[in-house]
């Protein structure tokens, strides 16, 4: 499964709603504006669709699709209802699935909803995960962070392989007391193509995911410009984070223990794990 690009990643981040209870929900006509659907007769197809995908899964229908209606203005000073759904993540996640195949953005829908339906598992039983299974699901989370930080110095002005590598190396300092990409790289012994966050422990990857979803929130909505600036702030952001760890009584992140195995060894042995279980089920059947 691809990893979405910081623009098609927020398309679906910015419609999302929360009620007055704190639940995040999707308006249906929104969403139909997103995955490109240009009448309400033809999305509502899906809708339906999704809506017996829901019912054959064992779930209640109401609590993922509920009925409401909507007020549209139709010029005059007039308006008129409109059938609208407040649609939960699974909701939508059977939606896309059930949605046009041939749209780039359903195969983009597909992604970010099976991502966020999947993480939401995972988060509700983070506790009961083993240790390598924290830092999968943490590890995709730096991912995915990573790459918005990226465009957020883009729209700083840092154009240039080198100018992004002096801006990464700017938030390890101030997160790391000073070391930055290649001291890490050398302190856990890695060979040269190995890649430090892959070799991070839970605990030392949601350092960095807190640092990374910080500086990309204070450069985004600061409107930082220029490279000295944004390394300025990716620097300071990381010292923070780093104090804070000092505060509560925390381990240095340099000083957390190194995994001998690598993420991608994991992810290996896991898919092994699942492919076998699955040709165990269907020999069962």
């Amino acid at each position: 499964m691809s990893i979405l690009n910081a623009k098609e990643y927020k398309s679906f981040e910015e419609i999302k709603k929360t009620d007055k209870n704190g639940n995040e929900f999707w308006s249906a006509r929104d969403l139909q504006k997103v995955l490109e659907y240009t009448e309400w007769r033809n999305f509502s197809k899906v809708i339906d669709k999704a809506m017996l995908a829901c019912k054959n899964s064992g779930n209640a229908v109401s609590d993922h699709f509920v009925d409401v209606n909507k007020m549209v203005g139709i010029g005059s000073g007039t308006g008129r209802d409109v059938d609208d759904y407040e649609l939960t993540r699974y909701a939508c996640y059977l939606i896309v699935q059930n949605g046009d195949p041939r749209k780039e953005v359903i195969a983009l829908g597909q992604t970010y909803f099976a991502i966020q339906t999947r993480r939401q598992e995972v988060a509700d039983h983070f506790n009961q995960l083993d240790e390598n299974s924290k830092r999968l699901v943490i590890r995709g989370d730096v991912k995915q962070w990573n790459k918005m930080l990226a465009e957020s110095a883009r729209n700083a002005g840092l154009i240039t392989d080198e100018e992004y590598a002096i801006f990464q190396n700017a938030g390890y300092k101030g997160l790391y007391g000073g070391l930055d990409v290649k001291d890490i790289h050398s302190r856990k012994n890695l060979g040269e193509k190995d890649k430090i966050l892959d070799f991070m422990g839970s605990e030392e990857l949601a350092a960095n995911l807190f640092r990374i979803t910080q500086t990309e929130s204070k450069m985004r909505r600061e409107n930082i410009q220029g490279a000295d600036a944004a390394n300025e702030t990716h620097f300071t952001v990381g010292k923070e984070v780093r104090s804070a760890i000092e505060r509560v009584g925390g381990t240095m992140p340099e000083n957390l223990p190194t995994p001998e195995k690598s993420i991608g060894e994991i992810e290996r042995e896991q898919i092994k794990a699942l492919k076998e279980k699955s040709e165990q089920l269907m020999l069962d059947e």
